[in-house]
């Protein structure tokens, strides 16, 4: 290759991210991919669901009916709780309850009288549709520190995020007492939410970072594709297996925890400029997958089965590849497995004038430490490293899911 990596990382690894800046402002925001996103989805005919329920025992934005189609668009926002006492934050999550109720069910808002400012911002006109808007409230480990008497009601594995080699992490992108996963089938309605919780939460919460993504519509078909090219998440669990491994049932954790689930979040930035120059052979080993069709490199389709057992000196996927690392699909690794649910991002250009663009990770699982960091570790120094810079994100807690219109977030918390 006549392109040094090292080179090439050394420029780009002046701010890892190049995004944050004082006050955690961003460079760049590009949205024309995203639009461009949202008019090809509609026109491949991907389904999307008008609406889900808010109600249930469990959160929605973690599974949907078909996992290959979750909505296009997602805004993963952390914040820092400014409650003084539980009280406090008992008020904000019933505030944020109340906010998440009516935007994901969709109404017209309250007419105030023309003396005051009006109830909502008409970004979606006088009417607001629910346009598959789910709105998925989690908590991080800070939130059980010594501000709310939490510190023995924390679930058993939330920790701050660690910290793997290649990690290239930047405190301002980093972690949050709550953070709020929005989805939705357009970008104007995750605008509208995160600016309408905002508003009605001022004093009660601050934006710490937020991040914005979008969903590739399948090309041709199959499992949406990443910004490398290749598809991503083929092999996602589904069904019974997908709810055996997400939702929390440790008798050892708190008991309003069960019913939760761990999520982890990375942002992940791409190195698409240089990616391009390398071949795709190298690539396609990379990864151990053919990049137009997704097949591994020992079948012909993208759900085939890789056969590691017939290939045990590498030959066909080589022993590094990514899919091999990540789930070497024995019985001994069958329960890390995790349910990715990740998105693509893009915030124009870098004050270096390099491509700022790459992936939201966001995985769910029963117990980080089983499940993620198992995995992450097989991953350390793989070859797709010199490709990526994970700069961001957290370890979180996804509250049980609020039961009906007498509920509210992190009752059986607080309560």
């Amino acid at each position: 290759m006549n392109v040094s990596r090292r080179n090439f990382l050394k420029g780009a690894a002046s701010g890892a991210a190049g995004t944050a800046l004082a006050g955690g402002v961003l460079v760049g925001g590009a949205r024309a991919d995203a639009d461009a996103a949202a008019a090809a989805t509609a026109a491949s005919g991907q389904v999307t669901e008008p609406s889900y329920p808010f109600h249930g025992a469990r959160q929605a934005g973690i599974l949907t009916p078909d996992p290959a189609a979750k909505q296009p668009f997602t805004c993963v926002a952390a914040f820092d709780s400014m409650a003084d006492s539980q009280a406090g934050l008992t008020d904000l999550m019933r505030e944020l309850t109340g906010r998440a109720r009516f935007l994901t069910s969709g109404g017209a808002p309250p007419d105030l009288g023309v003396g005051q400012p009006p109830s909502d911002s008409d970004v979606l006109g006088p009417s607001v549709p629910a346009d598959g808007l789910t709105v998925t409230l989690s908590v991080g480990s800070t939130l059980f520190d010594d501000r709310y008497g939490l510190a023995d009601s924390k679930p058993l594995n939330l920790t701050p995020m660690r910290v793997f080699p290649n990690d290239s992490l930047e405190p301002a992108w980093l972690a949050g007492d709550l953070l709020l996963q929005l989805c939705a089938n357009h970008p104007d309605t995750i605008h509208h939410a995160i600016r309408d919780i905002t508003k009605h939460t001022r004093g009660g919460m601050a934006l710490r970072w937020k991040m914005e993504g979008y969903n590739s519509p399948p090309r041709p078909s199959g499992t949406s594709r990443n910004l490398l090219g290749f598809k991503d998440g083929t092999a996602n669990p589904t069904g019974t297996t997908a709810t055996s491994l997400i939702w929390v049932d440790d008798p050892a954790e708190p008991a309003w925890a069960r019913g939760g689930s761990y999520q982890v979040v990375r942002l992940i930035r791409m190195l698409v400029e240089f990616w391009d120059r390398v071949s795709i052979n190298e690539q396609e080993n990379m990864f151990g997958r053919r990049r137009d069709s997704g097949a591994p490199l020992d079948g012909t389709s993208e759900f085939d089965t890789p056969d590691y057992a017939a290939d045990p000196q590498g030959t066909v996927i080589p022993l590094d590849a990514h899919i091999r690392l990540a789930n070497p699909r024995t019985k001994a690794t069958a329960d890390q497995r995790i349910i990715r649910r990740s998105y693509n991002y893009d915030l124009g250009v870098d004050e270096n004038g390099n491509l700022q663009a790459g992936h939201v990770f966001i995985a769910y699982q029963q117990d980080i430490r089983r499940q993620f960091e198992t995995i992450q570790e097989r991953l350390v120094n793989e070859p797709l490293v010199d490709y990526v810079q994970p700069f961001g994100g957290g370890y979180f807690f996804v509250l049980p899911g609020v039961r009906d219109a007498a509920d509210w977030y992190g009752r059986t918390l607080l309560a």
